[in-house]
């Protein structure tokens, strides 16, 4: 594993009781930062606090990014814990019911969306004055290649995730002179628990889309979102980096 520097930093992790969200929190705790988890989920999230506790400093905070209330407290209570903040990585999300765009009930799209979209909104809006008060800060969004390309039967998701792109976007550009930079991944697909909320068509057209025939690994985007994390990154904002295994064209 390469070594990256995070020593000092403090950084969040939304979504961060399990997946992609808890490979991150690893690998950021191994390089040296202290992680704030946030989750909906309190059990799975005492459950991670406690194998991630001997990494380094760890906090599990209760957290619902589509309540501005939730978010709100959710961010005092992390610089209760830690002084300050640092890094935003925006990981929470669901996958949602795969449906065509006509047969979508209107109650799922807006539940994919507040979650994956409206969440991001949130946090950023609570969390990026603190990162202006320190004048240091690095956001990563999760978003996905469905974000870049559109899924079929993934109309919300695909939707949410290209929101998730144009918010790292415009963001980037508001705080480019902030010492404050906003990335996004765009992953194909990586293995984690959305799968049970997937039908097996579904995963299996994702799978024949990716060139090296094979789903991506969470530890493969913690290592990516570890980078941009980091002060060695300075010079990329409003970027989108693939991890697609050859997917991506553009």
């Amino acid at each position: 594993m390469n070594q990256i520097d995070l020593k000092s930093r403090v950084a969040i992790v939304t979504g961060g009781a399990r997946g992609i969200g808890f490979s991150i929190a690893n690998r950021l705790l191994a390089s040296g930062a202290s992680v704030a988890l946030w989750d909906i989920d309190p059990n799975a999230l005492d459950q991670a606090r406690q194998q991630l506790a001997s990494s380094g400093k760890v906090a599990g905070i209760v957290a619902d990014v589509t309540s501005t209330q939730s978010v709100a407290g959710a961010t005092a209570e992390t610089i209760r814990a830690f002084g300050k903040i640092d890094i935003l990585v925006n990981n929470a999300g669901i996958a949602g019911v795969n449906a065509k765009v006509w047969e979508t009930d209107p109650a799922e799209w807006q539940r994919v969306l507040n979650i994956n979209l409206t969440g991001p909104f949130l946090v950023c809006h609570a969390v990026v004055p603190k990162l202006l008060e320190n004048g240091y800060g690095r956001i990563v969004n999760i978003a996905s290649i469905a974000g870049k390309e559109g899924n079929p039967n993934a109309c919300h998701y695909s939707a949410s995730k290209a929101g998730m792109i144009a918010l790292a976007k415009s963001l980037g550009k508001e705080l480019a002179t902030s010492n404050i930079l906003v990335n996004c991944i765009a992953p194909a697909v990586i293995e984690t628990d959305l799968f049970k909320q997937m039908t097996k068509a579904h995963i299996d057209y994702m799978l024949s889309k990716i060139p090296m025939n094979r789903f991506g690994k969470t530890e493969e985007a913690a290592a990516l979102v570890a980078w941009l994390c980091s002060e060695e990154c300075s010079f990329s904002t409003g970027a989108v980096f693939d991890l697609s295994g050859g997917r991506a064209t553009y």
